[in-house]
């Protein structure tokens, strides 16, 4: 037998469990540990709520964690509940599957003002993540800045342009959707160093901004390249091009007709973040690109901005006894080797890059990796504890272990207090969910 510690519960601790599943069948115990009592991670917590159809993907993370040998360990804190030494003694392979969470931070003067995110915290807030339910940030200003040309600054901008009616059938948290229903934002400007040939922004998700009901989005044509040009993109890029084209040429009169505008501000590069306490302006200087680099210009504006989201990226956070590469914000490894048993897979490993389903290839390439391992002798020879040893361990310790049956409990009791129309609606604050399971 086999036994598998992955650590996080998202897309790429699933498909590696999904991986050794089909590699081992029964003879292998995948014990899948979150901090939260609940699952899914970044498919809970991360997806825009109005994106239902690719949280949809849950659904075959389910089928993996009700096999008998795949087991859900919610409510469990690695380096802090248990340490990553005692769980390598325990488990023939420890696997970090803990993602991005911590957002990449701006370098600029100003950005510890008030009413200045990242979107980590920001996406929580209206996401309902315990860690960020609390943010309530201000929308009670005209412009609000959001930096970045990915696309969570899209989803962003897109939940703050919405109407409440827009969100039905999405799982937007009530604290959010109440702050959304009374926001005076008139102008989301998305603020982006380079222009439309670099984005980073999918076809979809571009489209949907014009299909806003009070929203316009504004391009400058200008900032346009001649249409010949996008011939050498890549078919995906060239579509979402495509679509900056028809925002541009949107008529005067339709961008009239809705009072929210969402304007795209490219070759643009904050300098940084000013006001009295609480940011009021952006500093930006233009730019042009060069060899596929922003260079700055010397010409600089200022940009009105009550309200700030940096969409710049994401780091893992560190856990103690691992190696960690600082300036890449994910653990040091080789192709997800990091020290003998212990592994990382998904953004933990290549950094906040690709699709929920790019770490698919990601988990069951890991676990090829791990076969190879055992198959060499690397490993030892097996006959560890695994799930019998660590539940010993958490009984000395008195922890509180959620199971993914317990997390079905606390899914009937959202989707039981769903507001109409609505899927569920999420506890907010660990004690909710652990309160729900008596």
């Amino acid at each position: 037998m086999r036994h598998i510690a992955i650590i996080g519960s998202g897309p790429a601790g699933y498909y590696t469990a999904e991986a050794a599943q089909k590699h081992w069948g029964e003879e292998v115990r995948v014990d899948i540990f979150d901090m939260l009592p609940v699952p899914y991670g970044l498919i809970r917590t991360g997806v825009a709520p109005d994106h239902q159809s690719i949280k949809g993907v849950s659904r075959r993370y389910e089928k993996v964690a009700l096999t008998d040998h795949v087991r859900f360990v919610g409510n469990v804190t690695v380096g802090k509940d248990v340490t990553i030494p005692e769980l390598r003694e325990l488990y023939d392979a420890v696997v970090l599957a803990t993602g991005a969470p911590n957002d990449r931070q701006l370098g600029l003067p100003g950005e510890d003002l008030a009413n200045v995110f990242g979107s980590a915290s920001f996406v929580g807030w209206y996401n309902g993540h315990p860690q960020f339910a609390g943010l309530d940030p201000d929308l009670s200003g005209k412009h609000a800045v959001v930096i970045g040309m990915g696309n969570v600054a899209l989803d962003v901008a897109r939940i703050l342009a919405k109407t409440e009616q827009e969100f039905a059938g999405s799982d937007i948290v009530t604290h959010a959707l109440d702050a959304l229903r009374t926001s005076n934002i008139e102008t989301i400007t998305i603020l982006g160093r380079r222009g439309p040939h670099q984005i980073m922004m999918t076809p979809k998700e571009l489209g949907e901004l014009g299909q806003l009901e009070r929203a316009s989005p504004r391009v400058d044509p200008a900032d346009l390249p001649e249409e010949a040009e996008d011939a050498i993109l890549e078919p995906g890029l060239r579509k979402s091009v495509a679509h900056l084209r028809g925002f541009a040429a949107i008529p005067e009169n339709i961008h009239a007709e809705k009072p929210v505008e969402i304007a795209f501000d490219m070759f643009a590069s904050p300098q940084a973040l000013t006001g009295d306490g609480k940011v009021e302006a952006v500093e930006v200087e233009r730019t042009v690109v060069e060899a596929g680099r922003a260079v700055g210009t010397g010409d600089t504006y200022t940009l009105p901005a009550d309200l700030v989201v940096s969409c710049i990226g994401y780091r893992t956070s560190p856990i103690p006894d691992v190696p960690f590469d600082e300036r890449a914000g994910k653990f040091a490894n080789d192709e997800g080797r990091i020290l003998p048993g212990l592994y990382c897979v998904g953004w933990a490993r290549r950094g906040p890059s690709g699709t929920i389903g790019t770490n698919r290839p990601d988990g069951y390439s890991l676990v090829e990796k791990i076969v190879e391992d055992i198959d060499s002798g690397a490993l030892g020879t097996g006959g560890r504890s695994g799930r019998e040893g660590f539940d010993q361990l958490a009984a000395t310790r008195g922890l509180d272990l959620v199971t993914f049956r317990d997390w079905k409990r606390i899914e009937e009791a959202e989707t039981a207090a769903a507001r109409e129309g609505a899927p569920r609606e999420k506890f907010v604050d660990i004690e909710s969910m652990l309160r729900s399971l008596n």
